[in-house]
């Protein structure tokens, strides 16, 4: 079985090792750095972060039949306010026509901009190689129930939700666009350039023109990254696409990778997540999707058939076991359809041939097992 729970300190050392197999420095691979990401999601999740500017959630996947973390997803409830900005290349195409010579053409243009409107961004999607392409949709898992995070807590994100994808980088994780680009200003490698970013923009500002810069200048294998993402960016790219992500023709300026856009109350997850109090357990289903609970181990999420009737919702005894709920407990609830549509709770879509909910029985909740490693929290 698969969970989405909160990062806890004791995952650093298997973070760690899953920050060197991908290249995102959403995950760093210094362990300072990670404790302190880890130790922000932990205060975020408890509750106890008031300004948004510093709340960051840090979700992981873990695969309870080994143990293992192999993935993780985050949430920043504000990535950009004055004096912090949010920096990235505006894309735009300029024509030029010659009435002489009878001919023209288009010229793409990037010109360095920044916002401190302070949107809500998701980011750091990361799943380990030897799960991708898994039949249970590991990937589609860590990203479903952030943004079921998102609707259930909404007054913690901003209407305007970004996405950050990876640009499409060299086997050694190298960024063309930087290299031919960027180092011209800013003698950093791509990697040097980006981590220090990470704590100041102004090198940025100070450093790197502000006016546009015709891409046409630069070699084919560095224009053409502009916008694009790597292949195995592809699957999140098409994911947000269909939650109704779009590109603003901003790009990220060390490697090009576009910045997608939503608003918050649009996305079909976020919209139609909602929570139920848990009455007891059931064998029978309304529907099917992404169940989550702040219980016994702290946030946990996974995929599992649920029986709504009105305000209340039934579970299996295993999920209801794995979520460590209690009796009474708030359910975060997201259903969907076959083809991964997200669903009204109100639409049941494997309804017909379910028993009613109506006379039936309270049931009483199976005790849950002692978390094995990590502390309680309350997000």
């Amino acid at each position: 079985m698969f969970i989405i729970r909160h990062a806890m300190n004791e995952d650093m050392p298997q973070l760690l090792k899953l920050s060197k197999l991908v290249h995102s420095f959403n995950l760093p691979q210094d362990k300072d750095s990670l404790a302190a990401k880890i130790d922000r999601s932990q205060r975020a999740f408890a509750g106890s972060v008031k300004d948004p500017k510093g709340r960051e959630f840090v979700f992981v996947l873990e695969d309870l039949d080994s143990g293992s973390v192999i993935g993780t997803s985050a949430v920043y409830s504000k990535i950009s306010w004055p004096g912090h900005p949010h920096l990235f290349f505006k894309v735009r195409k300029h024509e030029h026509y010659s009435h002489d010579l009878g001919t023209g053409q288009v010229h793409v243009t990037i010109q360095l901009d920044t916002d401190e409107t302070g949107p809500s961004e998701i980011g750091g999607l990361i799943l380990a190689p030897g799960y991708r392409g898994h039949p249970q949709k590991l990937g589609s898992l860590l990203s479903y129930a952030r943004f079921q995070f998102i609707g259930l807590h909404p007054k913690w994100f901003q209407q305007r939700i970004l996405a950050e994808l990876m640009g499409a980088l060299t086997p050694d994780s190298h960024s063309s666009l930087w290299d031919y680009l960027g180092r011209r200003f800013i003698n950093l490698s791509y990697t040097e350039a980006d981590t220090f970013n990470q704590r100041s923009k102004e090198f940025i500002l100070k450093l790197f023109p502000s006016v546009e810069i015709y891409i046409s200048l630069l070699p084919p294998e560095a224009r053409q990254l502009v916008g694009k993402v790597g292949d195995e960016t592809l699957p999140a790219l098409h994911m947000l696409e269909k939650l109704g992500f779009k590109a603003q023709d901003h790009v990220d300026p060390f490697d090009g990778g576009p910045y997608l856009q939503a608003s918050r109350d649009d996305i079909p997850i976020v919209r139609h997540s909602e929570s139920r109090i848990l009455a007891g357990t059931s064998t029978s289903a309304t529907h099917s999707g992404v169940v989550s609970c702040v219980g016994e181990f702290g946030f946990r999420a996974l995929r599992s058939d649920f029986m709504v009737s009105g305000d209340s919702v039934r579970l299996p005894a295993k999920t209801i076991a794995t979520l460590g709920a209690q009796s009474r407990a708030s359910i975060g609830l997201t259903a969907f359809d076959k083809s991964s549509n997200a669903l009204s709770l109100k639409v049941s879509p494997s309804l017909k041939g379910s028993p009613s909910l109506k006379g039936s029985p309270s049931l009483k909740i199976p005790p849950t097992r002692k978390a094995k490693r990590g502390s309680r929290s309350r997000g």
